[in-house]
């Protein structure tokens, strides 16, 4: 383990082009936008800074009427790991940094979650990438393409991440020792793997599975993966789950 405190930062990817919760990130919660309550959340890790990444001047106005810091970047990355490596690029972060991705929807996250991916990756030294997966305990979520899984080596790296069941239990009788993983999605990264992230073509794999990290997978780079014992609260994608996270959050 390290020897001291991991240093690390978080960066929050926010857009408005939500298409299943229109404006997303503004949600209002309690009296405060989504995305300031996960940013808030983050703020209760070890994390030395907290960055809010947005195309959106709406948003950075919500994040400046409430001290947190935003970075305006542009409206034309495909994805979220883009915009965090553009966050890497303007605020000229040594190629060690670690930099773990909240996403903008996950306004229960534990900030001891957060902690845990930046550590994992710390003790990896030879991984480009860190991330989080829990055992699965529901077996309908092995078949559901919606619950990505993830198979791991003997020195907990990611072998494959597929919305396929793996692995496969070819014998019913060894269903019971087989061991399913459902992949959470946080990540910390290597400041220098993010902007050689930015120079990937996308990979046949990943475009076969719609699953960006497999990009990292095919071009060699090493994942480190925490196993945790139980899933987080689940995030906010629809209007039901605004509305549950607001009666835990505000009563």
């Amino acid at each position: 383990m390290s020897a001291k405190p991991t240093e690390f930062l978080v960066v929050i990817p926010a857009r408005l082009g939500s298409t299943r919760l229109p404006r997303k990130p503004l949600a209002d919660i309690g009296g405060k936008p989504m995305v300031i309550r996960v940013a808030e959340r983050a703020q209760q890790s070890l994390a030395q800074s907290v960055v809010v990444a947005t195309d959106s001047p709406e948003i950075q106005a919500a994040c400046d009427e409430h001290r947190i810091e935003c970075l305006l970047t542009s409206s034309d990355h495909p994805t979220g790991t883009d915009r965090i490596a553009e966050v890497a690029q303007l605020l000229k972060l040594p190629a060690d940094t670690l930099v773990v991705n909240v996403q903008g929807d996950e306004p229960l996250i534990p900030p001891e979650l957060i902690n845990q991916v930046a550590q994992t990756l710390a003790d990896h030294p030879a991984c480009a990438i860190s991330t989080v997966a829990v055992p699965i305990t529901d077996e309908a979520e092995i078949t559901n393409p919606n619950v990505v899984k993830v198979v791991l080596n003997r020195s907990g790296e990611a072998l494959y991440f597929s919305r396929a069941s793996i692995p496969f239990v070819r014998d019913p009788g060894l269903a019971q020792s087989a061991i399913h993983l459902r992949h959470l999605g946080i990540y910390a990264y290597r400041a220098d793997f993010l902007q050689a992230y930015t120079r990937l073509e996308p990979a046949p794999p990943e475009q076969a599975e719609a699953l960006e990290q497999l990009r990292a997978l095919w071009n060699g780079y090493r994942i480190a993966v925490h196993t945790a014992s139980e899933a987080p609260p689940a995030g906010v994608d629809t209007a039901e789950d605004l509305e549950r996270v607001r009666r835990i959050l505000v009563n």
